[in-house]
């Protein structure tokens, strides 16, 4: 069984998500907290294995509470976040101090929280199994990173894509996308696609963040965007981001509402594939931290039409389910954990 806290501010919430949660019988609902000091003390008596917690909360918010657990009482949490550019934001800050997870309410609306009802239980019994020891190191790192100063870009993307990077990831990806982009050099010579299981909104305030302290230029794709060097673009929420070739030496963005692929939207074996198709021996694909395989069918397209193929370690991984299945597909060149994926890429890229 994994024990779950669930803190919120609201009676009825709390009593809501207790009883979604109950529905599963691999979880059980050991206590619930008012507010962020509650949570801490509850956590430190009752040792739960997941904390579902609020962001949006009086007194102590889920914000500060997440940096004190993470620093007095380290536990898997799950945030609930609003539909909202203000709880996006909020939301990714949640990500880089430690949580493992989060889960939209549907429609920006709390009462509608019972529709999400099977992804809040999967993401708490994933958070269970995470590497717990992998987010708080990344949350440490990257905390000091974001508290400099913006970056100036000094270099514009130019030029055609004839080479590319295709990284996919889920769970954790936030946090391992930048540690990867800000590691990258501005006039890297390689275009740069992203694929992160997110929903709408987030993706766009994802962008904005990491723009603001990597060399890249980087922006939500779309319809239409080029690929080229020293930019990154990442697939907005609810759209599959594929590539298609403009010519000989041009390549552009194509994003669709086609059905879920792997239950995501956006998915990353579409990109996969499309990149393999279009770049043949000039990709290198890189699958991070997340859930679930999505993404193992593309990158073995990529391997098997002459490109480079890498995986997270499960020694960073927060969650090493999309490097294991790639790992075990027997398609992947090189597992390397996170702190030199970059160098990897750069390695390889410039070959």
């Amino acid at each position: 069984m994994i024990r779950v806290l669930v803190v919120d501010d609201s009676a009825f919430m709390r009593k809501l998500i207790s009883d979604l949660l109950s529905s599963s019988p691999e979880l059980i609902v050991v206590g619930t907290a008012r507010n962020g000091l509650e949570a801490i003390e509850k956590i430190k008596d009752k040792q739960p294995d997941v904390v579902t917690m609020d962001i949006e909360m009086p007194g102590m918010d889920g914000l500060s509470a997440l940096r004190l657990i993470m620093e007095q009482c380290p536990t898997p949490v799950v945030m609930l976040s609003s539909l909202t550019k203000d709880g996006a934001e909020t939301t990714l800050k949640a990500l880089e101090y430690g949580a493992v997870d989060f889960v939209a309410k549907t429609g920006g609306a709390i009462s509608n929280i019972t529709g999400v009802k099977e992804e809040l239980i999967h993401k708490v019994r994933a958070a269970a199994k995470a590497n717990l020891k992998a987010a708080i190191k990344l949350a440490v790192s990257r905390s000091i990173l974001t508290l400099s100063q913006p970056v100036v870009h000094t270099a514009k993307p130019s030029g055609d894509g004839e080479k590319v990077v295709a990284i996919g990831t889920s769970t954790g990806g936030p946090r391992a996308i930048q540690e990867i982009v800000t590691k990258l050099p501005a006039q890297f010579p390689a275009g740069i696609l992203i694929v992160q299981h997110m929903p709408p909104g987030f993706t766009k305030s994802l962008a904005d963040r990491l723009n603001s302290i990597s060399p890249l230029a980087i922006k939500e794709a779309a319809n239409g965007d080029l690929v080229r060097p020293g930019q990154v673009l990442i697939a907005p929420g609810d759209y599959h981001m594929r590539v298609e070739r403009l010519g000989s030496r041009r390549v552009q963005i194509k994003l669709s509402q086609d059905p879920l692929i792997n239950g995501h939207r956006p998915a990353v074996d579409p990109m996969f594939l499309s990149v393999a198709e279009v770049f043949k021996k000039n990709a290198i694909g890189v699958i991070l931290t997340g859930m679930g395989s999505d993404g193992t069918v593309g990158l073995k397209a990529i391997k098997e039409r002459g490109g480079y193929t890498i995986a997270e370690d499960p020694s960073t991984a927060v969650v090493y389910g999309m490097p294991r299945s790639a790992k075990e597909s027997g398609m992947v060149d090189k597992v390397v954990p996170l702190p030199l994926v970059a160098s990897t890429i750069i390695s390889n890229v410039t070959k």
